[in-house]
């Protein structure tokens, strides 16, 4: 069983981080979380609305998982968040090319 690397979840997270200018951090960001071997990227919003609250609204994007032979895939989340495999995408040894798929988004269910 293959744990994610510390440096990869760095990578990750650099590349959430360059999704938004930093100006807007205040308003929006994105970030992942690590769940064993899982990786889920997320889009988290200011509240907008006094009546919805002080908490931070949270989309998720996508989720990249890591395989007991060391390689990894991408899913999206369906309207009722369920986790959908990705089509088209290649599996992969290190998560750049899954991350550059997400940019890519040619099907739009990563950024809808």
């Amino acid at each position: 069983m293959t744990d994610i690397p510390d440096l990869t979840i760095r990578q990750i997270e650099r590349w959430c981080a360059a999704r938004v200018p930093a100006r807007l951090h205040d308003e929006i960001r994105v970030e992942c979380r690590r769940r064993g071997r899982s990786v889920t990227i997320v889009e988290r919003r200011a509240p907008w609305s006094p009546d919805l609250g002080p908490e931070w609204t949270e989309q998720k994007i996508a989720q990249l998982r890591l395989d007991d032979n060391g390689r990894w895939s991408v899913y999206w989340a369906d309207r009722n968040d369920r986790w959908r495999t990705y089509p088209d995408a290649p599996r992969a040894d290190h998560p750049a090319p899954l991350l550059a798929e997400i940019d890519r988004n040619p099907n739009g269910v990563f950024w809808g």
